[in-house]
C-alpha cells in the first residue's frame, strides 16, 4: 500500500493554533480537482473556510454540537457538495465522485503532513440556507484540515476513541468469488511481498 493511505485516519485533536496557508490549500484542492468522475463531470464543490474568519464560523454552526467541541479548533472547515445537473440534464453518480475528490483530498493532506477528519454530523438543511446554495446543489459532508493536536485538549469522553486502535474488516468479509460471500484468492498479504 502506498504510505498515505496507511497513514491516514480521522483525529479530533487538532492543534488550535497552526495554520494552514492557501498555497497548501491550493495542492490539497488540486488532488481533488483532479479525480475521476462520471463522464468527466466533475460534480464535486467545495466550500472553504480559514479558522478565524467568517466561513469557518459558519460552516461551524452547521456542525451538530458535539462535533462542535473539537472542530473548532481544526485549521480549516470544507464543506463538501455535489452539483447534482448541468446543461445536459441530471448527472449521474455524483455522490460517487464527490467521494473520489474527497479521498483525493484526504490523501494529499496526508502526504502534506496534515490531518483530515470528515464529518456526517452537520445540518444539510442549515448549510444549504446559510450558503445560499441553489437547488441543484446537495452539500453531502464537512471535512476538518489541520495540524496534529493534543488529546488532552479533547473533552474527556472523546479521548479514549481518538487513542483505540484502528480497525477494518478483514477481506475475506468484502471480496468475494463465484458468488456472494464466497471466497477468492488474494495471495499472500501485503506485508510478505517483496518489492520488485
Amino acid at each position: 500500500m502506498i504510505p498515505a493511505i496507511e497513514q491516514r485516519w480521522s483525529p479530533r485533536a487538532f492543534d488550535p493554533v497552526a495554520e494552514v496557508s492557501p498555497a497548501r490549500m491550493r495542492v490539497v484542492l488540486e488532488a481533488a480537482r483532479w479525480a475521476a468522475s462520471h463522464g468527466n463531470t466533475q460534480p464535486a464543490r467545495f466550500l472553504l473556510g480559514y479558522r478565524g474568519d467568517d466561513t469557518h464560523r459558519r460552516i461551524l454552526a452547521t456542525l451538530r454540537p458535539r462535533n462542535r467541541t473539537w472542530a473548532h479548533r481544526a485549521s480549516v472547515l470544507l464543506i463538501g457538495a455535489v452539483v447534482t445537473a448541468d446543461e445536459r440534464g441530471e448527472l449521474p453518480n455524483t455522490v460517487y465522485g464527490l467521494g473520489l475528490a474527497v479521498q483525493n483530498l484526504v490523501l494529499q493532506a496526508v502526504d502534506l503532513g496534515l490531518v483530515t477528519h470528515q464529518i456526517g454530523g452537520f445540518d444539510k438543511d442549515a448549510a444549504r440556507a446559510e450558503f445560499g446554495m441553489p437547488d441543484d446543489v446537495e452539500p453531502v459532508v464537512a471535512i476538518a484540515l489541520g495540524h496534529l493536536g493534543d488529546v488532552a485538549d479533547l473533552p474527556e469522553e472523546l479521548q479514549a476513541r481518538e487513542t483505540r486502535p484502528r480497525r477494518r474488516r478483514p477481506l475475506t468479509e468484502l471480496v468475494f468469488g463465484g458468488t456472494w460471500g464466497g471466497p477468492v484468492e488474494l495471495g499472500e498479504p501485503a506485508d510478505q511481498l517483496e518489492h520488485e
